[in-house]
């Protein structure tokens, strides 16, 4: 059996329930990864509310949680690329468990010098700045970068990922975590308390917005002719889109085993790094994702799975 956090209606943390499954068997392309520490992200409470568009009352009940690490402990036939033993960590579905299976193909090894906990705390956010920067942005060397909530999951990796890639960066985010991302590589951090990024940030290439409502309405006024807007969690405005000549896109993140390996050569190269904010043991879910929801969480909050 393998303890799991499910959910069997929508609502408050409370809905949790922690439950014993029938281990999963991988089917054949597929392998079976004992899980080590599972992350927390915004995209667990929505989906416990009931207001991620992917999570349905008629997919009811879910097992939560989207990212993993741990260790490779069954393969399935035609599975060549891993072996039982391996340390691995990937986006998947139903990560808040002590046994998921997975696509081969979503899986990449765990860089050397890594935990558990830093490792599960990089797929999903990691792999969402990664896609939002490169795949939808296509963000090149010297161009300029304003990302929206730096110090966030996905906005502490978005700060490293352009930086590795050559950009100039500028993000915004309140003035305590300024020295935080300055030390990840932001060239330039907004206090969007005090200041008005528009004052500070101009001729911007790549808008990457995590945030949404006012502060990407606001973000055409810096967005530079012929540039990109793209966002996590809104689709910006075509018409602005028209006048700026700009391309635009709103995305929800896929697992991608290969950009994975990617972003493990930048850890390698001690060019990322995550930063863990706080672990809670499994059980704890509710807890974790209360702290999440709360907001203001310095980089990722973490499950260790026993």
């Amino acid at each position: 059996m393998s303890t799991t956090i499910r959910i069997h209606e929508f609502g408050a943390s409370d809905v949790l329930r922690t439950e014993d499954r029938p281990t999963p068997e991988p089917n054949f392309g597929e392998v079976r990864i004992r899980v080590g520490a599972a992350s927390v992200n915004p995209v667990d409470f929505k989906t416990r509310a009931g207001s991620y568009p992917r999570v349905g009352a008629d997919d009811l009940p879910v097992t939560m949680g989207h990212d993993v690490a741990g260790l490779i402990d069954a393969v399935g036939e035609g599975v060549e690329s891993f072996t039982r033993g391996a340390r691995v960590y990937a986006m998947v579905d139903g990560g808040y468990a002590q046994h998921v299976v997975v696509s081969s193909g979503d899986v990449a090894a765990v860089p050397e010098g890594l935990s558990d906990a830093e490792a599960a705390a990089i797929p999903l956010a990691a792999l969402t700045a990664w896609q939002g920067l490169i795949d939808h942005g296509g963000l090149e060397a010297g161009q300029r970068v304003l990302i929206h909530g730096g110090a966030g999951g996905v906005g502490h990796f978005a700060i490293q990922i352009a930086k590795a890639r050559g950009a100039e960066v500028l993000t915004t985010a309140s003035a305590g975590d300024a020295s935080f991302l300055r030390e990840l590589g932001a060239d330039t951090v907004i206090d969007y308390k005090d200041q008005r990024f528009e004052d500070e940030a101009g001729e911007i290439d790549l808008v990457l917005d995590l945030i949404g409502g006012e502060t990407q309405e606001r973000s055409w006024a810096v967005l530079k002719s012929g540039g990109a807007l793209v966002s996590t969690l809104q689709a910006p405005s075509e018409e602005k889109a028209r006048e700026k000549d700009a391309r635009v896109a709103v995305f929800l993140v896929e697992p991608d085993g290969t950009q994975l390996e990617e972003i493990g050569r930048l850890v390698t190269r001690g060019q990322l790094r995550p930063v863990v904010a706080e672990t809670f043991p499994l059980e704890r879910a509710a807890e974790a994702q209360d702290r999440l929801e709360a907001g203001h969480v310095r980089g990722k909050i973490v499950l260790t799975v026993a």
